[in-house]
């Protein structure tokens, strides 16, 4: 099992690694921020949002409560709008770590998912999936703002470390 000062570092660079990827979508035209450009999610904006949406799913079932309608991001059309919407989820992501212990991340824990199946994991699997679901789609955003003609930021674990700021 993973300890929780570790989650905690990987809580600290994925965080550090959005902001970066958020100073490089700041670069980007509305237009461009939305445009589709047919990836897993249509728009960076998009993209974004569905990492959003899931951090907020993940806090969701881990406070006992199932998902129900997921928070629209229709009215999210600037980079300013959806890092103010992420800092909240943020903000409700690090207060959650705060109140867990070593204890609970190796309890079981099942949720239903999308789909309505219950599934069942230690608490630190599900926390490590969203980590690695973030650094999947930091992976397509890094590609779409290459697409757009904007120059994506070094967001790899290495790079927080050598600039300090993670």
């Amino acid at each position: 099992m993973i300890p929780l000062s570790i989650f905690k570092e990987l809580f600290d660079y994925h965080y550090w690694a959005r902001d970066q990827q958020l100073k490089a979508c700041a670069s980007l035209s509305q237009e461009q921020f939305l445009k589709p450009l047919g990836n897993s999610f249509p728009s960076v904006r998009d993209t974004l949002a569905h990492m959003i949406i899931a951090e907020w799913a993940w806090l969701e079932r881990w406070n006992g409560r199932t998902p129900e309608e997921a928070p629209s991001f229709e009215e999210c059309t600037s980079v300013a709008a959806i890092a103010e919407r992420w800092r909240a989820t943020e903000e409700d992501m690090r207060s959650y770590l705060a109140g867990i212990n070593l204890l609970k991340l190796g309890q079981k824990f099942t949720y239903s998912n999308s789909e309505g199946k219950q599934l069942t994991f230690e608490l630190w699997q599900t926390l490590y999936h969203l980590l690695n679901h973030q650094s999947y789609h930091r992976g397509q955003v890094t590609t779409l703002l290459r697409q757009l003609g904007a120059q994506p930021p070094p967001v790899d674990f290495a790079s927080a470390y050598l600039s300090g700021k993670r």
